[in-house]
């Protein structure tokens, strides 16, 4: 698995617009019919991995558990973010052969 290539295809959703960040836009939003792939940082609380868990299974979304906060936000030129949720299917479906068929 290329770390850093799936961290390129995560600024190239950003600049192209299909990327939703962040814990309180993604339940405040509350698009989850929209999004293809959810993703939640290694270093994310219990609550929040729970939490988000629970809504990508609820709404049939794959989602993954993939790097740290502190790199995701870095991918998309912002702060940490704890969650990532990508609109665009044919990104989400190359960061996932990426990670290699680790869809949880």
């Amino acid at each position: 698995m290329n770390e850093n290539l799936i961290y390129n295809y995560l600024g190239i959703a950003q600049r192209a617009g299909k990327i939703v960040s962040g814990e309180n836009t993604l339940i405040s939003k509350g698009n989850f019919h929209k999004y293809t792939l959810l993703i939640i940082a290694h270093d994310a609380s219990q609550a929040v991995k729970k939490k988000f868990l629970g809504k990508a299974f609820n709404h049939n979304i794959d989602h993954l558990l993939f790097g740290n906060k502190e790199n995701l936000g870095k991918a998309i030129g912002k702060s940490p973010r704890t969650v990532l949720a990508l609109t665009d299917k044919n990104i989400s479906q190359k960061i996932m052969e990426l990670i290699g068929g680790e869809v949880l």
